[in-house]
């Protein structure tokens, strides 16, 4: 699996993201996954994640969180060099 969530991948999902008129969380993650093979990429809504996490990236359709792997779970991290993936946080239309 590709772990390298470089700046550069952080923007080229931000872009299909917003570029993506799909916002079913499943069939984007699919779409997501498709684009990005060997990527760890899951899709949530803004309000499934903790407001005291600070996001890697924002547009107006999403915001982007690290996920980090270590001892057998999954966790949001602020560390960007300890990322395994992100979360593709949707937000509400209402914002």
């Amino acid at each position: 699996m590709n772990t390298g969530i470089t700046p550069d991948f952080i923007e080229a999902v931000l872009t299909q993201v917003a570029g993506s008129r799909q916002r079913d969380y499943e069939a984007l993650k699919l779409e997501l996954r498709s684009a990005f093979p060997g990527r760890h990429i899951s899709v949530c809504s803004e309000d499934d994640v903790s407001p005291r996490l600070a996001p890697a990236a924002v547009n107006t359709v999403c915001e982007i969180y690290y996920v980090a792997t270590g001892e057998h779970c999954l966790s949001l991290t602020n560390d960007a060099a300890a990322a395994t993936g992100i979360v593709v946080a949707l937000r509400d239309d209402e914002d």
